[in-house]
């Protein structure tokens, strides 16, 4: 259940209305979540976390709420902080009407606090107004006058608003509960706002009226999202916890700008990284090879010999100071150069020119009166060597159905789906499953691409799985680890009709953005099923929408 957190003995009250951290670590065991970290935001300023899975995103919320303490560092948050979990907390017993009461139960009290500092004026204490002023002020923060309306307002503005107020919470699907408890957040009107996933089980309605409510919120606001539209609209900085040759990184601006200081600072470490490579190279020339071939020659006569001697003898030390400054400067450069950039993500494997099997065009596939029970109805539809097909529409449309048949997993209960011989068909799954969970997914990786192909690529060189997990069971990687692997497979073996389901669900933001650049210029064609709204905004192909197993448009 959302809830105003008070404060605690290591969160100090900020009298100013900021949120601040500094210096703040955390570990659980022996695993480092959070090293050093350190943030101010301001009222009126909205900071989105971002990062890989496991970063510590939800841990720095839950210590800014104060709900947990940090092994080390400083903290300073307004009185009234409230924190959106990603799991909603809440009774099953509890009524609806009952949470939103509970909401405001702040406002109540603000309320009922004016009241009686309005009726002390008219007393003879002289501390009355300065309460009076107060009150004020704290009931105009949390909007006392229009509580009710803004209820309303919320309820509906998150779908919400036509589901009976005396139903349980346990009566309502997880995806309602969790817009309830954001509606209810939001109700309390706290000084600050901790949000974590806040748009997970929101459609676009929902999510653009909650940037909305985000854009003129009045107090500080630090939210963790994967939400790429999201963030673009609503942040104005974002905290980039992943690690990187700086460590924590700031960025001013929503993600658009993030995307343009990330390609900046690529830019720079590829220079970077280049110039000291060949700078190595020549320190090595240096230090191994004109060593070896620069010395005094020449004929000397018996009376130069003194000569000889002075001249050679110096030569030889002058030589001598440039090598051991050239080894020294060796020795550090190799010790400190920059590590080489990540690769991008690219696929490679199907000849250009003839994407499709020696044809550029034609069909590839071709699925006819498609009937699978009351799941998918689909009459026609085809798939051409340079299709780039987004598939939209709500859940249990049918997507996932249509993209599952097409790669040959699911069997027609009548219609047909042609392929054309030889067609290799490749399909990212939204829930990624490998059939023997003890398995690494080196071992995966090569049986099933072969010994030959996977030593030509080798899996950690794809950038997708770390080293140190090539060697671990599948079983035990995170949903965003498989299906990192899955995504490896098909890289290194790219098939002429590469369908998605959902491709940017458990990626990073990194990652699904490199994805979906890498499928522009993708060798073949591309079906993609994505609610993924920065997806559907940037997508420059065909779009189809489905609904109830059919195609609409």
């Amino acid at each position: 259940m959302p809830q105003t957190i008070p404060s605690t003995s290591h969160i100090a009250a900020s009298t100013a209305g900021y949120l601040k951290a500094d210096g703040v670590s955390q570990s659980y065991g022996d695993r480092r979540v959070l090293t050093d970290v350190s943030l101010t935001v301001a009222p009126g300023s909205r900071l989105g976390l971002i990062g890989e899975n496991g970063v510590g995103k939800s841990t720095l919320l839950r210590i800014l709420a104060g709900a947990e303490a940090p092994d080390s560092g400083v903290l300073a948050r307004p009185e009234r902080t409230g924190i959106l979990w990603q799991e909603v907390r809440f009774d099953p017993s509890e009524t609806l009407s009952a949470l939103i009461e509970n909401a405001l139960a702040d406002v109540r009290a603000i309320e009922r606090t004016l009241e009686l500092a309005a009726h002390q004026l008219a007393g003879d204490d002289p501390e009355a107004p300065a309460r009076y002023e107060r009150a004020l002020a704290a009931a105009e923060r949390a909007e006392i006058w229009s509580a009710d309306a803004r209820r309303d307002e919320l309820l509906d503005g998150l779908g919400v608003g036509d589901i009976p107020l005396d139903r349980t919470l346990a009566e309502v699907s997880g995806g309602q509960r969790s817009r309830f408890a954001l509606a209810a957040l939001l109700l309390e009107r706290p000084d600050a706002l901790l949000l974590d996933e806040p748009t997970n089980h929101l459609d676009d309605a929902a999510a653009a009226f909650l940037e909305r409510q985000l854009s003129s919120w009045r107090g500080p606001v630090v939210f963790a999202s994967h939400d790429r539209a999201f963030l673009d609209a609503v942040a104005t900085g974002l905290f980039d916890l992943d690690p990187s040759r700086s460590g924590t990184t700031v960025f001013g601006g929503g993600y658009s700008a993030y995307l343009a200081a990330k390609a900046d600072e690529r830019a720079r470490w590829e220079k970077q990284f280049a110039a000291e490579q060949d700078e190595l190279k020549a320190l090595k020339f240096a230090v191994e090879v004109t060593a070896r071939d620069i010395s005094w020659s020449g004929k000397v006569r018996d009376n130069d010999k003194f000569a000889k001697s002075f001249k050679g003898g110096a030569l030889d030390k002058q030589i001598s100071r440039r090598i051991k400054n050239a080894s020294g400067r060796l020795d550090d450069l190799r010790e400190n150069q920059v590590r080489k950039p990540p690769a991008v993500l690219s696929f490679a494997g199907i000849p250009t020119g003839s994407h499709a099997l020696g044809e550029e065009t034609g069909l590839l596939v071709q699925v006819t009166d498609a009937r699978i029970g009351d799941r998918l109805r689909v009459e026609a539809f085809r798939v051409e060597p340079q299709s780039r097909i987004l598939i939209t529409g709500h859940n249990g449309a049918g997507k996932s159905t249509l993209l599952t048949a097409m790669a040959g997993r699911l069997a027609l209960d009548s219609g047909a789906i042609s392929r054309r011989k030889g067609l290799r068909v490749g399909l990212l799954e939204q829930d990624v499953r490998f059939a023997d969970p003890s398995a690494s997914p080196r071992r995966i990786y090569e049986e099933q691409l072969g010994e030959r192909r996977a030593e030509a690529r080798p899996l950690t060189g794809l950038g997708l799985i770390a080293p140190r997990d090539v060697d671990r069971e599948v079983g035990r990687l995170s949903i965003g680890q498989q299906r990192r692997l899955a995504l490896a497979l098909i890289l290194a073996k790219p098939p002429h009709v590469f369908l998605l389901d959902e491709p940017t669900n458990h990626l990073s933001l990194s990652l699904a953005t490199e994805l979906e650049e890498a499928l522009g210029g993708y060798p073949g064609a591309v079906v993609v099923a994505s609610h993924d709204r920065w997806l559907r905004g940037n997508w420059s192909g065909e779009r189809i929408e489905m609904s109830a197993g059919r195609l609409v448009s």
